[in-house]
């Protein structure tokens, strides 16, 4: 196990290597500086500011330059926002954007798991169709559409909601809602689908046979099983929430991530871009490998064969 353990983290600090050096150059490769869009600075001044960030060295000389910076976790200062450090913006606003994609998370998993459960319990019935229907348009509809209808008919027209920012946790309802609607019906296919698999096997049968009640039989034997391949695929759903939550931040004003990195896109700030998909990346290549060990624990399978090998 341990060697295991030591080799997925050195595969983890090859794959963000590999991300922050494709990130770096792609960046860098695209023509002109963030100090273009400055207007009322002179020539001799754009050439000091250059000079300042390194921006006049050679591209492989500031990509090393960053690597040791990054050794440290020092993201550097914002080119716009000097005052500010790259790793005070994330400060403020990864805690944003983590609530906003766990309260998301946490609506998709419950959601989708009841949808999927009540579908392959009523297989072929209304309930099933109307569950799948919810998920076929969770699927369909993007989640920056679904975040404007929400806003359009919850907060514009019948006015239950407030519109935007993250003040209260009304505001966090209409945000959380639009996020988790993609992720609750991946959820609820799968489930649905592997619930219907568990549900035909012997063991189950042999349950139904001893006299359990639905409710001892879908909690305590298909519940663990039917989960596994919706396991399986968290990390991915993870990374789709909190990647899919920059443009729900944008849309809905919320002070997360998302602002400082789409900002930093539209200046041209290098090290705000860089230190979001850096940090982003990071958290990402973790849940994956958290996601890996929890596999292992839910299906002892695995284990076994790792020791069989």
């Amino acid at each position: 196990m341990a060697k295991y353990v030591l080799s997925r983290l050195f595969a983890m600090v090859i794959t963000l290597w590999i991300i922050v050096t494709i990130t770096f150059f792609l960046m860098h490769a695209v023509p002109g500086s963030p100090f273009n869009q400055e207007r009322n600075t002179s020539e001799a001044v754009q050439q000091n500011l250059e000079a300042h960030y390194h921006l006049d060295e050679p591209v492989f000389i500031q990509y090393v330059i960053y690597i040791k910076s990054l050794a440290t976790l020092d993201f550097g200062p914002s080119i716009k926002q000097s005052s500010t450090s790259v790793n005070e913006m994330i400060g403020r606003g990864f805690p944003v954007s983590a609530e906003l994609g766990m309260i998301s998370l946490l609506i998709a998993v419950i959601s989708g798991m009841i949808l999927g459960i009540l579908a392959a319990l009523k297989h072929n019935g209304v309930i099933d169709y109307i569950a799948m229907t919810f998920a076929v348009i969770g699927i369909s509809v993007p989640n920056f559409i679904m975040a404007t209808l929400l806003i359009q008919q919850l907060a514009v027209t019948w006015e239950i909601f407030p519109v935007a920012t993250w003040a209260s946790p009304l505001h966090m309802i209409l945000p959380s809602i639009a996020l988790a609607t993609g992720p609750m019906a991946i959820i609820a296919r799968l489930t649905r689908s592997s619930m219907i698999e568990v549900l035909n096997q012997d063991y189950i049968l042999t349950a139904r046979a001893k006299g359990m009640t639905t409710f001892q039989i879908v909690t305590k034997h298909a519940m663990r099983n039917a989960l596994l391949p919706v396991i399986t695929i968290l990390g991915t759903l993870v990374a789709g929430v909190l990647t899919g939550s920059f443009v729900i931040e944008k849309i809905f004003a919320i002070p997360g991530m998302g602002k400082y990195f789409i900002n930093g896109i539209n200046d041209r700030d290098y090290p705000v871009i860089m230190g979001t998909t850096v940090f982003y990346s990071a958290f990402l290549i973790l849940m994956l490998f958290v996601v890996d060990m929890v596999y292992g624990i839910l299906d002892p399978r695995i284990k076994l064969h790792k020791r069989g090998n």
